[in-house]
């Protein structure tokens, strides 16, 4: 095992890093994917069933988890742990996946999204204001184009319009996700006393 400080989660690793570092404790891979298919998490991620045993171990290899077995019920089962150097790289991975969301490419947005309560909430606050910020910003510049593009037929136009619409609704949404974290909002109830949420 070998800290990798160049070493980047890519969208499954990511899922996968998340979800073990919820139980500080310790979870094996069949309690990973148990939580996948509870969640739904395969109707909005990219993660399948085989990948979760070689994501894992991947993790393990730089340094990120850690593995022990644990007997549970006259069985042996292997356990992974999130290092410290994995759990900071996890927060750093949810804030800059939230402060850098600008409305496309966003695969790792809702998984960011999901654990938004590893991060304080000064740094979610920070997170989702850039995103807010990000998103204005590609909406004008796209609203420049449809004006420029404002004679050409509606297939021309639908281009710049669709996103438009799609990003004004990402706002308004960030915008009530916002206020509800400066009420003191967003902490899941139903999330068990050994979790790091």
């Amino acid at each position: 095992m070998t800290e990798t400080n160049d070493y980047e989660l890519d969208h499954k690793a990511f899922i996968i890093l998340g979800l073990v570092a919820e139980y500080p404790n310790g979870s094996h891979a069949y309690s990973v994917n148990k939580r996948i298919e509870e969640r739904g998490m395969r109707n909005w991620t990219n993660i399948g069933k085989s990948s979760i045993y070689r994501i894992v171990n991947e993790l393990e290899e730089h340094g990120l988890v850690v593995s022990f077995e644990e007997e549970h019920d006259n069985r042996v089962r292997k356990m992974y742990k999130v290092t410290d150097f994995g759990f900071h790289m996890l927060k750093d991975k949810v804030y800059n996946v939230l402060k850098e969301y600008y409305g496309r490419n966003g695969e790792d947005f809702y998984v960011a999204f999901s654990m938004l309560p590893l991060l304080s909430i000064e740094k979610q606050i920070q997170a989702i204001t850039g995103s807010i910020e990000k998103l204005k910003i590609h909406i004008k510049e796209l609203e420049d184009m449809l004006a420029m593009n404002a004679v050409r037929s509606l297939n021309v136009r639908g281009l710049f319009i669709h996103p438009i619409m799609v990003m004004k609704t990402d706002v308004e949404f960030l915008e009530e996700v916002l206020e509800e974290i400066k009420r003191g909002g967003g902490k899941d109830k139903a999330v068990t006393d050994d979790s790091r949420f």
